[in-house]
């Protein structure tokens, strides 16, 4: 193979493998199909459905530069390695992540086919393949590759640590890693992964997605918006010459998804994912899993709240700062003691978009925006247990309860994914205002729309920074893979 002496030609390598791999792949499926006759076995032994493999040997003649940022930088020296799904898909990225790498240390670049094969169902369109699902799984087994969960693993993202002369990852997912989420992702929300955008919200309600589509509605009527599109789970796009988009989007099929999404779309996937998680921590981590291996630039939760303090009304806002674990569902990977510390970058913005949207400053902005602890339950009836837990929560300071935040910061902490925080007050549990269907349409009427503002605002602003901002050092382990 020539060699490679730009980000560009090593992803021009990569596309041009893992294509090849591909077309193969999808070539033998369809001789199957017609016939019957399965792949040669010379195919599978010379790695002709296998993912590319991105190799970096970095052996300098002193100790790695001191290079203080968040992605792109060596350690120690080595040989490092992953495989490579969607390289087009992801060729902003890999250009992004290369070139520091290739510009500031003397490593030596290899793009080769690795030992791991692309599974079947990976490469497998419906719409091209019809009459596979008709095959048995273990029929196609015996011939062709197939998801093994022994493959698939977060271990590199969870901390495992590599002993001297092995060589070591360069980024937190795989190949197969990826693939798996990639496939999750779809069949979650509804929707193409190739329009999910690289600035994130979640949120818990359907009223939120109402008036983020409302608010996307208006900026595809605006010529001089940056915005090209809305992705509508259920297949639908909508553009500025939709007829009747408002109806259009409500007759979508959503509802056959479990967390629908809903993507506002721009140059360079710079644009803004809603995602609807629905309640509770399960949901929460299953998407957050998922949309990891995007490396997205931000995430952010925006949803409801109990308010915990006498002080607060509803409608108020509670910037997080801190967490009180009580959601459990990521215990077994980042243990409750480790602290997930706010991200800088991400509160600033989100109080700043909190003043513009709400025209509030100083004293009468620090009335309605209270910032402090969330406890994040898994469970919705916490308050027939109040006794069993007061204490803890008092001693918390905490100043809101939920049953997704925790879940959403913990897990970008872990992945990697800067993330943020703000919640509305929709109750006040432990002062008698609990929400009854008259308060709850005031409320919904009166927050709804500044809220998502504040989150769609606060994005923006991220975004027109070109996410460098959020490209924070203190996501980073002390032997973390060079790729963000």
């Amino acid at each position: 193979m020539s060699k490679l002496d730009t980000p560009e030609q090593v992803v021009d390598a990569l596309e041009k493998l893992y294509a090849d791999a591909v077309e193969t792949l999808t070539n033998c499926l369809d001789a199957y199909l017609k016939d019957g006759t399965p792949p040669s076995g010379e195919l599978r032994t010379s790695r002709a459905f296998c993912y590319p493999a991105l190799i970096l040997r970095y052996d300098p003649e002193g100790p790695p530069p001191p290079i203080s940022r968040a992605f792109g930088k060596m350690s120690e020296a080595g040989t490092y390695i992953a495989t490579i799904t969607r390289p087009d898909y992801f060729r902003p990225y890999l250009i992004e992540q290369l070139t520091p790498l290739m510009r500031d240390y003397p490593v030596e670049v290899e793009v080769r086919p690795s030992g791991s094969e692309i599974p079947y169902a990976y490469v497998w369109d419906k719409a091209e393949s019809g009459g596979l699902d008709e095959v048995s799984p273990a029929e196609l087994a015996r011939w062709f590759p197939s998801p093994a969960l022994s493959s698939i693993g977060d271990e590199v993202a969870d901390g495992q640590l590599y002993s001297p002369g092995d060589t070591r990852p360069l980024a937190l997912f795989d190949g197969p890693r990826t693939d798996f989420s990639l496939k999750r992702l779809q069949h979650y929300s509804g929707t193409p992964v190739e329009d999910m955008q690289r600035y994130v919200l979640f949120t818990n309600y359907h009223r939120y997605v109402d008036a983020f589509c409302d608010w996307a509605l208006e900026q595809l009527g605006d010529e001089n918006s940056r915005y090209t599109g809305l992705s509508v789970a259920g297949g639908l796009k909508i553009d500025g010459n939709t007829p009747d988009a408002k109806s259009a989007i409500d007759a979508a099929p959503w509802r056959r998804f479990q967390m629908p999404a809903y993507h506002l779309m721009a140059e360079d996937r710079t644009g803004i994912t809603l995602v609807n998680i629905g309640v509770g921590p399960s949901n929460a981590k299953t998407i957050t899993d998922h949309l990891a291996v995007l490396r997205p630039e931000c995430w952010l939760m925006v949803g409801h709240c109990g308010g915990l303090r006498h002080s607060q009304q509803i409608g108020d806002y509670v910037l997080a700062h801190a967490y009180l674990r009580d959601d459990h569902v990521l215990d077994g990977v980042l243990s409750p003691d480790i602290p997930v510390p706010p991200i800088a970058e991400v509160q600033v913005a989100l109080q700043q978009a909190a003043a513009d949207v709400t025209g509030e400053q100083g004293d009468r902005l620090k009335k309605r925006l209270r910032t402090g602890t969330v406890v994040t339950t898994d469970d919705r009836n916490w308050e027939l247990r109040f006794t069993e837990t007061a204490q803890r929560f008092n001693q918390s300071r905490a100043i809101a309860i939920d049953m997704e935040s925790a879940t959403i910061a913990a897990n970008g902490y872990r992945l990697r994914v800067p993330y943020g925080v703000l919640l509305c007050v929709s109750d006040k549990p432990l002062h008698g205002e609990i929400k009854l269907p008259g308060a709850a349409n005031r409320f919904y009427e009166r927050a709804i729309g500044e809220h998502i503002r504040i989150g769609i605002e606060t994005l923006e602003r991220l975004a027109r920074d070109g996410g460098a901002a959020l490209h924070s050092r203190k996501l980073r382990a002390f032997d973390e893979p060079p790729f963000r």
